[in-house]
């Protein structure tokens, strides 16, 4: 094959979907065994790809031409988070009042501080619009960031910051902060740290995993809802 026949569709799609996928299951069976914050797939698999597109001078266009097909799997992948929320309807139900308004007060306070931190940074347009939605999972923020006049895939990078600093930020918050149910300690997760957060809260127990899935997709919803208000505002 020639040089110019690995910028055709086709092969930019085998090539870094099969790097991306390979260097995953490699850095996950790393983790597995030093499992250390730096060695986390979503740290350490970014930083290789990185290096491997900067060696062969590749630019990120043909990077996400050739990845997109698993950026769409994003959006089944958080579906199948109502799997365990489903096994746990019965303590959801019963405390369904207090998820709710914790979510909206998250939210609220996600978009401010990140609105805040934008403006202390002096950043402003489409960066600042694509800060907004960082806390929340990577399939609802492109979407919200698409509506409110961001760059979606400016965004789905906040996420992933936010996400791995959220996880371990939340794990060391776990050390000194009373919280006991296993409700608290899934909803800082699945509000903090989006994805990132719903894998460490299942590492922590299996109530507390099933808690932030749902308060996570309970959060994007809510985003991609108020999005439209959101974006009425901003103009």
């Amino acid at each position: 094959m020639s040089p110019m026949d690995w910028h055709s569709p086709v092969a930019l799609t085998v090539l870094w979907s099969a790097a991306t996928i390979a260097l995953y299951l490699l850095v996950k069976a790393l983790y597995r065994r030093r499992p250390r914050w730096w060695t986390a797939p979503l740290v350490l698999t970014p930083l290789l790809l990185i290096g491997i597109t900067l060696a062969l001078q590749t630019g990120y266009a043909d990077y996400i031409r050739g990845t997109h097909w698993l950026i769409v799997l994003l959006g089944p992948a958080t579906v199948a988070f109502a799997i365990p929320i489903y096994e746990q309807r019965a303590l959801i139900r019963r405390h369904w009042p207090v998820l709710l308004v914790g979510a909206l007060i998250g939210s609220a306070t996600a978009i401010a501080s990140a609105w805040l931190l934008a403006s202390l940074l002096g950043l402003g347009g489409s960066l600042r619009l694509s800060l907004l939605p960082r806390s929340v999972s990577t399939p609802f923020a492109m979407a919200v960031s698409g509506d409110i006049g961001g760059t979606p895939d400016l965004t789905a990078v906040f996420v992933v910051f936010t996400g791995i600093f959220g996880a371990a930020l939340g794990e060391a918050i776990l050390q000194w902060l009373p919280l006991r149910s296993a409700l608290a300690r899934g909803a800082l997760f699945g509000m903090g740290a989006n994805g990132a957060g719903v894998a460490k809260a299942h590492q922590i127990g299996r109530q507390e995993g099933s808690i932030a899935g749902l308060v996570m997709v309970l959060v994007g919803l809510l985003n991609v809802l108020v999005a439209p208000l959101l974006a009425y505002w901003l103009k």
